[in-house]
């Protein structure tokens, strides 16, 4: 399942780990092991923020992604299943129109 994975980073923490240089290494990690299909950084609400978009193949892939945000960067986690234009097209075929 085509999942976003939100990573809302702690600043503090996120300083630190740019100061050790384990941000980069943690987000390069992460973009390799999960193959990302897409990836967007921004601020979001002050926080720096991730934007990881990747193919789930199995749900207890989950804990292995999101520690290494949560104990390296203090970091807010969200997952989100989400689809492309094909996924939409095909979703909205299947539903019978009312009347």
């Amino acid at each position: 399942m085509r999942m976003l994975l939100k990573v809302q980073m702690d600043t503090p923490a996120s300083n630190e780990a740019i100061r050790q240089g384990t941000l980069q290494k943690v987000m390069e990690e992460t973009l390799q092991e999960i193959h990302a299909e897409a990836a967007y950084f921004t601020v979001e609400n002050g926080s720096r923020t991730a934007y990881l978009f990747f193919d789930l193949g199995d749900p207890s892939q989950l804990p292995k992604i999101s520690e290494p945000f949560f104990r390296l960067l203090h970091a807010k986690i969200h997952y989100s299943p989400v689809m492309n234009p094909e996924d939409l097209r095909k979703g909205l075929s299947a539903i019978t129109p009312a009347g």
